[in-house]
């Protein structure tokens, strides 16, 4: 059985970020992506998806984003070609079409089960599979009788296919309110959200947010191990989104109440029509390859860890994860901080093996 001193699982942001720290710690990383190239989710997300920071807060470490406007907002497919530049420039390892499907523990070594039969064995593993291969679909009253279509943000790729129709979005955070506004133009759409959507400035005294965090230290303040649950993100807006709302364009509305066929039941409005729902509504950490390794994940599939080291599996890690140590763990502009700190103890840890 091939061996190697850490397996990465996953080729996006996080994982080729974790390998950059790696090799800096004297490690030999090999980087297993399941997809045919190391770009991650982005090259599946939705067509109109520009970064809510600008380019000069969104590089990975060793490699500025480029472009001469350094705060201008990237466009999803300058993300896809940095991402395959920074993996091409990496002197790492990186696997593509290569799945992990079941991660064993036997004495003090991690063995990756791979799709096809194949089998790795490696001193440790992080995990840095991301999140967009486990939507989150929420318990909603009547969703499983509605007959009309519905379908999750991460398959949307934008608003053709819906001209004309009657579209209901779910969800409060900035992909919910960026394609219902972006629906708004050539459909007739409702935003529906349990409470009214909370909205943050993107630019403060002519300075992005992300300046504004930077400079008072928020954006790095180790604050994950004190939240029980990641909280809401508000929505950065630069003015255009909270004034399409005030324009009903789209209207916002509670949450349906129901289902009769294709109708939906709104509260204190009865029923009416609707052709699809658009359930905007996040994602879960991405593990299954872990749910048979003991300790590692809790009934729900979410990790047990301390600032991304697994509490019960030694050598095992993970990078990537929401508010994993702080408000930017699972960003381009701070992925990099989490990758080095799981290096640094995981290259501390086999040194002591």
């Amino acid at each position: 059985m091939e061996h190697t001193d850490v397996a990465v699982i996953g080729g996006g942001q996080s994982g080729l970020a974790t390998a950059h720290a790696l090799r800096l710690h004297g490690l030999r990383p090999v980087v297993l992506e399941a997809s045919d190239r190391a770009a991650g989710s982005w090259p599946h997300y939705y067509d109109s998806l520009t970064l809510f920071s600008p380019a000069r807060y969104s590089s990975l470490p060793g490699m500025p984003f480029p472009g001469a406007d350094r705060d201008r907002y990237p466009h999803r497919d300058e993300v896809v070609a940095y991402l395959t530049a920074y993996a091409d420039r990496l002197a790492a390892e990186i696997r593509t079409n290569c799945r992990v499907i079941a991660v064993r523990r036997t004495g003090g070594i991690l063995t990756l089960e791979l799709e096809g039969g194949g089998r790795l064995s490696a001193r440790a593993v992080v995990a840095a599979s991301g999140t967009f291969g486990r939507p989150h679909r929420p318990v909603l009253p009547g969703l499983q009788e509605f007959t009309g279509q519905v379908l999750h943000a991460a398959d949307y790729r934008g608003p053709a296919p819906f001209s004309g129709r009657r579209v209901v979005v779910v969800g409060a955070g900035n992909s919910a309110v960026q394609i219902a506004a972006e629906l708004a133009a050539t459909a007739r759409v409702t935003l529906a959200t349990g409470a009214p959507v909370k909205f943050a400035a993107q630019r403060i005294l002519g300075r992005d947010l992300h300046f504004w965090t930077t400079r008072t230290g928020l954006d790095t303040a180790p604050l994950g191990r004190l939240l029980s649950r990641p909280p809401t993100q508000p929505v950065l807006d630069d003015g255009r989104y909270r004034a399409a709302l005030a324009a009903g364009r789209p209207d916002r509305r509670p949450l349906f109440t129901g289902a009769d066929g294709a109708k939906l039941v709104w509260p204190g409005e009865g029923r009416e029509d609707v052709d699809a729902i658009v359930l905007a509504t996040g994602y879960r950490p991405d593990l299954p390859y872990l749910a048979g390794l003991d300790s590692a994940l809790d009934a729900d599939g979410n990790p047990w860890h301390r600032e991304g080291l697994a509490t019960g599996v030694p050598g095992l890690a993970f990078v990537g994860l929401e508010w994993q140590r702080s408000l930017s763990s699972n960003s381009l502009r701070g992925v990099g901080r989490d990758a080095e700190r799981i290096a640094r103890s995981l290259a501390a840890h086999l040194a002591r093996r």
